[in-house]
């Protein structure tokens, strides 16, 4: 494994440290930076297929957690959302105001940056049908996962997918945990909501028998019709949020006119750490 970074000398200013990894001979790249103190994947949605092929060819088990406005701020207020993401063994761009506050803090990212379940699901589920890949997904009200895995496999025929709702007891989550482990899913999709998929992921990932674990939030609910999709212009526009929150404005209000705030508040914190430490300050390490 060979590995590059290039990091300031002063440990405060952590939110443009860059590095890159490759392992063995396997030509993919998956970089990382460090975005306002919180490591993630500036990977694109091909990149997602990529690595967890990787990772099902060579039958290793890792997590590919993700990061939002939401999760940014439950990071910094949840002590264990900040150990499920140290966990995690990916962590890509779900949101474009992140994108937006990277640019901000002098990050060169952009919309390919972003790697979002609705956008990856159409490039993997034709890779795990191609290659015979098994999908268990657990998460969603009764009888929405069934309807998303139905219109799934209508539009991907011979897609492999398996599903349980997300409304778990400790009992009844041993049960679906055997249910996985019986099934042998190669990837492993977990819709509970944050904090509560993640949660899950890190009590229960030792006993999954799962090569590659996403926890995708209310994916299979908007692949159900339950919950409309944002028109693609209102995300190059930054402005999909608003379009959520009209959607759901008793659930999310708190997470769209309250939470930003305090990240904004953060970036403008690390946008004046990156002007007291120069870039001069800056040091190639091997």
């Amino acid at each position: 494994m060979s590995r590059q970074t290039i990091t300031m000398s002063t440990p405060q200013a952590i939110n443009i440290v860059t590095n890159v990894t490759t392992v063995g001979s396997e030509r993919a790249l998956y970089p990382s930076v460090f975005l306002m103190g919180l490591k993630v994947n500036p990977i694109s949605e091909a990149d997602v297929v990529s690595l967890t092929s990787d990772a099902i060819r060579n039958r290793h088990h890792i997590v590919v957690a993700n990061h939002n406005l939401h999760s940014v701020y439950l990071w910094h207020h949840q002590e264990r959302m900040r150990l499920f993401y140290t966990s995690a063994d990916y962590i890509h761009i779900d949101g474009m105001a992140l994108i937006l506050f990277a640019r901000i803090l002098g990050i060169p990212l952009n919309r390919a940056h972003r790697a979002a379940a609705l956008d990856f699901f159409p490039l993997l589920a034709p890779a795990a049908v191609q290659h015979g890949w098994r999908i268990f997904y657990v998460g969603s009200r009764p009888g929405v996962a069934e309807l998303g895995a139905t219109l799934a496999q209508r539009e991907y025929p011979g897609l492999n997918i398996r599903t349980h709702h997300g409304y778990l007891d400790a009992v009844e989550s041993k049960r679906v945990i055997a249910e996985i482990n019986a099934f042998q899913p190669h990837i492993l999709m977990v819709g509970m909501g944050m904090p509560l998929q993640e949660y899950w992921i890190m009590d229960n990932r030792d006993q999954i028998d799962a090569n590659v674990i996403f926890p995708l939030g209310a994916f299979m609910d908007y692949l159900a019709g339950e919950i409309p999709t944002a028109p693609r212009w209102l995300a190059c526009l930054y402005l999909e949020w608003a379009y959520r929150l009209f959607s759901e404005p008793r659930r999310l209000w708190r997470r769209y006119l309250v939470e930003p705030w305090y990240v904004a508040g953060q970036v403008i914190h690390h946008f004046y750490l990156q002007k007291k430490f120069r870039p001069a300050d800056k040091q190639f390490l091997r």
